[in-house]
């Protein structure tokens, strides 16, 4: 039986499978030094899902085989995997080698034993995704926890330092989010005030804002049931569906994993443990490449989040 989401595209004559895979994202665990109000993730200090050296091995074999230019690497804070850096190093070593981004939570760079991350990252010309959910202090660290926006702006400027946001090879981008159960603002107009606020009080340039919608999913989800806005946020999101934001949705060209090594359709299913469409659950190398392209995308009724207004991507608004 088709879910809402499926009965919505239904209704405006559209599909949603997969194309040929341009990105392989790797959650490579839910360790966290942060534990933010939104995070879909469930994220940690106590979380003890890591990715394991074998099973990066296995992923890099299989990326290898394939004609995936671009790895994203999220978590958690991936960098707290411990085999982080020689993941980097070993999808730079391919060839040819692999674009990767790391979603980074900017705090991380503060950590024990991550006194050099910034300078490895920019070594290794890592594309930076940055966690900054507001230019304001009171509202990012409302969110992110106490402190958190004055060691973010640190963690920029050290950045900038290196050549971040402004060398062509350094790409720094941040990421905004609203602050509760509502939609975010226009990508474009955000970003002309960010960077006119960053640059003004700290000196601070990064090349794009992403404007996320927050998704009903894991801690976000129990917010909004503490709030009583679960109902109502849900059918904001099912109201402002886009029709036009379906043809760019990620999950078509983008293949996700967990720590496990497990195929998912987007970090979002499987968050939710919603595998592909069959009963088995695939891990990676058991996937043909060639043979993904055509493929059905599960669905639910979480996918309204990506489709609501300009919609939604790891690479902020669709439209």
């Amino acid at each position: 039986m088709s879910n809402r989401f499926e009965q919505t595209l239904e209704r405006h004559d559209l599909s949603l499978r997969r194309e040929s895979p341009q990105v392989l994202q790797i959650n490579v665990g839910k360790r966290c030094n942060q534990t933010c109000a939104h995070c879909h993730v469930n994220a940690g200090p106590a979380r003890t899902e890591i990715m394991t050296r074998e099973t990066l091995d296995r992923v890099l074999h299989w990326l290898a085989q394939t004609t995936i230019a671009t790895v994203d690497i999220t978590g958690g804070a991936p960098e707290l995997n411990p085999h982080f850096r020689y993941l980097v190093e070993q999808l730079k070593a391919l060839a040819p080698p692999r674009h990767v981004m790391d979603r980074c939570n900017l705090t991380v760079l503060f950590e024990a034993g991550q006194e050099d991350l910034a300078e490895f990252l920019a070594r290794h010309e890592v594309e930076i995704i940055a966690s900054l959910p507001c230019y304001a202090a009171e509202n990012v660290d409302a969110q992110r926890g106490d402190g958190v926006f004055e060691k973010s702006i640190r963690a920029l400027q050290i950045l900038n330092q290196l050549g971040y946001g402004s060398a062509p090879h350094l790409p720094l981008h941040l990421v905004y989010n609203p602050s509760g159960a509502f939609l975010p603002g226009p990508q474009m107009e955000l970003e002309v005030v960010y960077k006119a606020e960053l640059q003004e009080r700290f000196g601070i340039v990064f090349n794009s804002l992403y404007a996320i919608t927050n998704m009903p999913i894991a801690r976000f989800a129990s917010a909004l049931r503490r709030s009583g806005q679960a109902g109502s946020y849900q059918e904001l999101l099912v109201n402002a569906f886009n029709p036009h934001a379906v043809a760019n949705l990620m999950c078509r060209s983008t293949l996700n994993i967990n720590w496990r090594g497990e195929v998912y359709d987007c970090d979002f299913n499987q968050m939710l443990e919603l595998p592909w469409h069959d009963d088995r659950q695939y891990s990676l190398w058991d996937i043909d490449p060639r043979q993904i392209a055509g493929r059905p995308i599960a669905t639910g009724d979480h996918c309204f989040g990506c489709t609501a207004g300009a919609g939604s991507s790891c690479g902020g608004a669709i439209l």
